[in-house]
């Protein structure tokens, strides 16, 4: 199974492209848990993920969670502006894949 955080300012944005994701992981007949949180979550929720994805909103602040993250070989990166704006969950989803493919 395959475990994707994504992380906002509050976690409601991203809840809509979270949908998004996991019907296009139901359609590819992916094992997937898909959840968004804000990013006063982080610290206690990200260690139980492969990877987390930034919405723009909070790419301002990717290089200091992701140093938190590295110390768990977690990647932490940002999501296209164009992909989140277009709630485009297949672009989104194989991004979020590739990542951990490249970890593991």
């Amino acid at each position: 199974m395959f475990k994707i955080m994504l992380c906002c300012s509050a976690g409601m944005s991203t809840s809509m492209l979270v949908r998004k994701m996991l019907e296009e992981a139901n359609q590819r007949g992916l094992a997937v848990e898909i959840e968004a949180y804000g990013v006063s979550e982080f610290d206690t929720q990200f260690p139980q993920y492969q990877v987390v994805l930034l919405g723009p909103q909070v790419k301002y602040m990717l290089k200091t969670l992701s140093e938190k993250a590295a110390t768990r070989g977690i990647p932490v990166q940002s999501i296209d502006p164009m992909d989140y704006g277009m709630q485009r969950g297949d672009k989104v989803l194989d991004y979020a894949l590739s990542l951990i493919n490249a970890v593991h």
